[in-house]
């Protein structure tokens, strides 16, 4: 038989959950009431209360309940409520905490000129009031008029700074926010780096390599009984060296990847120093390479140097013809460096379409600049122009 274990539930107490408002208020209430009846019969002016005294004192301090939710309206019962007890001749300091909370409630929940309109109202009133009491009255109401104009001010002081506060926690927020989307756009961007670097890499290095194993599998079924090892083993060597190229630039950009303690770090840029072996390696056509240009900034090269290696990729797989010739031009003018690709092929093909011209758009858009591709007006074949602008720094 299996022993039984048992299971001990430990219940964690639950924090205090806060009383809503109306509930506060209602205690604040109840609490005003119970001051103000211990007031009405120890201390102050005027007489006890009696039957309907008391009924005055305890109403006027039910609409402290809605206090916060109506305010104006909680004043606008209290005061008359007030007015009747005062002129009654009841102790006189008995409703003072529930006039001046009202108030103060009043002066947070509105504007100044509001608040003022309202407080020049209520002190206006409590002169009437007071007007027939003589001198006694006259001192008192200038008594009460500052516990008056002292308790708007406080209300309108808290009522400044919950907004400054709630204005303080909005633009801390936005800023998070921002702080947030710029991530997101960073990490975006650098995504769509890498998958461009990716696709460029890979689609020249296979596209080269396809080449070039073409060349090897004719020389191999040319002439079965003359084999020209020389040519076999030139177009294996091209191979060989085509994937370690490739091998080397993958292990670069996958560097970004790998230490995210350095997540701008990209490696050795890619420039135009290296278009000339971009050229030699161009296996399946001619690529004529004319460079004229000196200084250029890192990035402004390592575009042109893509735009190039994109624009031979597509070339040699839709040129169509064995004997293609490309033409490579990079050179400086008015401020921007002009590249352009042209070759004498079949044009776009009819092949699939892929993000080759897309990724060159966004490679010269990455420094400002802009790529246009498309048949040639003058002869037949593919060109492709690219405008980057030199503002960069050198």
């Amino acid at each position: 038989m299996n022993p039984v274990q048992a299971t001990t539930f430990v219940s964690r107490p639950r924090p205090p959950a806060s009383l809503d408002p109306l509930r506060q208020d209602a205690y604040l209430a109840v609490g005003l009431a119970a001051l103000a009846s211990v007031i009405a019969v120890t201390v102050g002016s005027g007489r006890h209360p009696d039957a309907l005294g008391w009924a005055l004192l305890l109403g006027l301090h039910v609409p402290l309940v809605r206090r916060r939710r109506a305010p104006l309206p909680a004043l606008a019962i209290m005061i008359p409520l007030i007015a009747v007890y005062h002129a009654q001749d009841y102790n006189h300091s008995a409703p003072t905490a529930a006039s001046m909370v009202v108030l103060y409630t009043v002066a947070v929940r509105n504007g100044p000129l509001r608040t003022a309109v309202i407080g020049c109202a209520v002190i206006a009133l409590m002169m009437v009031l007071k007007i027939g009491h003589g001198m006694a009255g006259l001192a008192v109401s200038f008594q009460i008029t500052g516990w008056i104009v002292s308790m708007l001010v406080l209300g309108g002081y808290i009522r400044v700074h919950r907004e400054n506060a709630a204005a303080a926690v909005e633009r801390a927020e936005r800023a998070e926010r921002t702080r947030e989307e710029e991530a997101r756009r960073r990490v975006a961007e650098e995504r769509l780096r890498i998958a461009r670097d990716l696709h460029d890499l890979l689609a020249h290095s296979i596209t080269l390599i396809g080449v070039q194993t073409s060349v090897a599998a004719h020389v191999l079924a040319a002439d079965p009984g003359r084999l020209d090892r020389a040519a076999v083993a030139g177009a294996l060597d091209d191979i060989a060296e085509t994937c370690r190229t490739a091998r080397g630039e993958l292990r670069t950009t996958l560097e970004v990847l790998r230490d995210p303690g350095t997540p701008d770090a990209r490696g050795p840029l890619p420039g135009l120093d290296g278009l000339a072996d971009l050229a030699r390696t161009t296996a399946g056509a001619e690529a004529k390479l004319t460079v004229a240009a000196d200084g250029v900034p890192p990035a402004v090269g390592a575009a042109a140097y893509r735009i190039v290696q994109e624009a031979l990729t597509n070339a040699v797989r839709h040129g169509g013809r064995d004997d293609l010739t490309v033409q490579v031009r990079v050179f400086e003018e008015e401020g921007a460096l002009r590249v352009q690709v042209t070759d004498d092929g079949a044009g776009a093909g009819a092949g699939t379409p892929g993000y080759g011209l897309l990724g060159m758009r966004e490679r010269a858009r990455s420094v400002g600049g802009t790529v246009t591709a498309g048949p040639r007006t003058d002869a037949q074949g593919f060109e492709v122009t690219a405008v980057l602008p030199l503002g960069g720094p050198r």
